[in-house]
């Protein structure tokens, strides 16, 4: 900073106090006499100056002004030492340069400091206008930090802020969330080596579920979760470095395609890489970069227990929130995704696939009747999208022959189904195995129905994007999980319907006797939550309240309050997301409600009732925060 020596601080102290330039810029404002400074034993003195709550130290004939408020938690930095120019705070024990207010201890963050001058030979002026600081770079930094050094209060801090500050301006705090998620998805695909995980997965679906959610306030604890699964995630990682493009010229697109899926079949990641970088860099469109991707993710069954197909759909998901234009992030993006592919398990290595029934046999049979170009099959003798076979093959999808299943499928087609249909009936299926999810299984089998339904509404979403041979392979790979899935329903759950007043006043969810109107049923559910093992009543209540005329969109920001409450699960959080998508997608197709759409949503309750409640800790993190960012007290004497 320049200073200028030529104000005239009354002799005395002409030699031992630093004047900052401001180009009357500055707005200070007097903030006490120095001899009141100097007669503290401490010499330090704590004042108020407009808004500002600053503390004033008398330093080698100097005064330092600096934000009383420790960065880190709030603690009173008057009640800090300083030793050799270090201000150390006492509650943590995180140091400060005196002059700067820089912090030596990233977790800290740094603390505002204000120029001074001296007046009059003892009167202190403190300028207050920060004009120098850019808020929004600032905040910026600030969650660039916490993700790099995987501190979650300094990532709840800077989400906060950069929310907050927009003074309720609903375009302004789109924009902001938008920069976050941004700032999240480049550093995820730039900082952990292997690439595309769940800390980028959960970023995207955090994005997802709070377009559902009411108050800014949860769309702030959406993004910070989201965030702070990347900073786990990459957390003592090494870096990804960057593939550069085939030299020119290159290659057509068809020819990078079948390289790309050769070298992934061969395990050849760095091969496949390139080819992806280079498709990006020929100029390929989303589509058919998502051709490319999802041909060869479906190349074998099941890969990685769905999370390939998951990972695949929710990087294009990024990518459209942050757009295609940027060729940068799109090839950071998409080739974060090359290494899961080359490594992931095919299940036809998998026992379970081959015996006692090979399933792997059935499907290759059943790839060789596809018809050659769906969207113009000359075998279809009806209009295509007018089928109505949705209620016989969820029945089918249910069974227990793996044949019946995979000619219905093929069936569905020839009768004019279209590959979303099909992709949107298996996906609702395999809801209701959740749904259906009976109690005395074992904890860990919830997690065998959750790769199916993620699975198969990734499929569902990457059909809408783009109609292939190869990505419908995906609706036949999720209807065998379903199959392989049908003892953990044995016996099924009851599916829970509307109850009748009299069942209601008998066996309502308190045990009360009493009736619950529809808001009462909503306020019930946190409570609900809160005990263990409330699996059936979370899902009658839910119940209660959709075939009560119940608004479905109070119920969807209801449970993602409930989720954004509890701490970080994958697994419940892709649930949450997956049942959001699917029931938004059917109430578009069909105007009236019905149990489908109840069932979905019952499924997302009954599997976030089984994983809460939590110990919470990570919502405790962001209500510190959201307590200093209002400026309030936490160490209380």
């Amino acid at each position: 900073m320049k200073v200028d020596t030529t104000i005239d601080t009354g002799g005395k102290f002409r030699d031992m106090v630093t004047i900052p330039k401001t180009n009357n810029l500055g707005h200070y404002v007097f903030a006490a006499n120095l001899k009141d400074i100097e007669e503290n034993d401490r010499c330090c003195l704590a004042v108020q100056a407009g808004k500002n709550a600053i503390v004033l130290f008398y330093y080698n004939s100097k005064v330092y002004a600096l934000d009383n408020r420790c960065p880190h938690m709030g603690f009173p930095l008057d009640r800090g030492t300083i030793k050799d120019g270090i201000l150390t705070c006492h509650w943590h024990h995180a140091r400060f340069d005196l002059i700067n207010g820089g912090t030596f201890d990233q977790w800290a963050g740094d603390v505002t400091s204000f120029p001074v001058q001296i007046r009059n030979g003892n009167e202190v002026w403190v300028d207050i206008s920060n004009a120098s600081l850019d808020p929004n770079s600032y905040h910026q930094t600030l969650l660039q930090n916490g993700l790099k050094q995987n501190i979650s209060l300094m990532i709840a801090k800077a989400v906060i802020a950069m929310l907050r500050g927009q003074d309720g301006n609903e375009q302004n705090m789109d924009v902001a969330t938008l920069k976050a998620f941004r700032i999240g998805i480049d550093f995820g695909t730039h900082f952990k080596q292997s690439g595309w995980g769940q800390g980028l997965t959960t970023h995207v679906c955090m994005m997802n579920i709070l377009s559902r959610l009411h108050s800014v306030e949860d769309k702030a604890l959406a993004l910070y979760h989201g965030l702070s699964a990347i900073a786990q995630d990459c957390a003592s990682m090494p870096p990804r470095f960057k593939v550069s493009p085939l030299p020119l010229p290159w290659p057509e697109l068809p020819v990078l395609k079948r390289w790309f899926r050769q070298f992934i079949e061969s395990r050849d990641s760095q091969a496949a890489e390139r080819c992806i970088i280079t498709a990006v860099k020929l100029g390929a469109t989303s589509r058919q970069l998502a051709d490319i991707l999802f041909a060869a993710a479906t190349d074998h069954r099941f890969l990685d227990v769905g999370h390939t197909v998951d990972f695949t759909n929710k990087a294009l998901e990024a990518l459209d929130m942050v757009g295609w234009d940027d060729r940068d992030i799109v090839e950071s993006v998409l080739s974060s995704l090359v290494l899961g592919y080359a490594n992931a398990e095919r299940m036809e290595e998998s026992n379970a696939w081959r015996y006692p029934t090979d399933l792997i046999a059935i499907l290759d049979d059943a790839f060789k009747k596809f018809p050659t170009n769906l969207e113009n099959n000359e075998f279809i003798k009806v209009e295509k999208g007018k089928w109505n076979g949705r209620d016989k093959l969820v029945t089918k999808l249910l069974g227990d022959d793996p044949q019946t299943i995979v000619d219905e499928l093929l069936d569905g087609l020839n009768q004019g189904a279209t590959e979303v249909q099909l992709a949107s009936t298996v996906a609702y299926a395999s809801a209701l195995r959740i749904a259906q999810f009976h109690t005395r299984n074992e904890f860990s089998d919830w997690d065998a129905t959750l790769h199916t339904f993620t699975f198969a509404n990734a499929v569902h979403q990457g059909l809408i994007r783009i109609s292939t041979p190869e990505l419908l392979r995906g609706v036949f790979d999720a209807a065998m999980r379903i199959y392989l899935n049908r003892f953990l329903n044995i016996p099924p759950a009851r599916l829970p319907n509307s109850r009748s007043t009299e069942e209601k006043n008998g066996n309502d969810i308190n045990g009360s006797g009493k009736f619950h109107d529809v808001k009462t049923l909503l306020k019930e559910l946190p409570t609900l939550l809160d005990k263990q093992q409330q699996i059936n009543q979370a899902g009658q209540l839910v119940a209660d309240y959709l075939y009560s005329s119940g608004n479905s969109e109070l119920l969807l920001d209801k449970l993602g309050n409930l989720l954004l409450r509890e701490d970080r699960n994958f697994h419940s959080i892709q649930m949450t997301e997956a049942a959001f998508r699917q029931f938004s997608i059917l109430s578009c197709e069909e105007d009236t409600f019905n149990s489908q759409h109840a069932n979905i949503l019952i499924a997302a309750a009954r599997y976030l009732a089984a994983h809460s409640p939590t110990t919470r800790s990570q919502g405790r993190t962001y209500q510190i925060a959201t307590q200093l960012h209002h400026g309030e007290d936490l160490f209380e004497e």
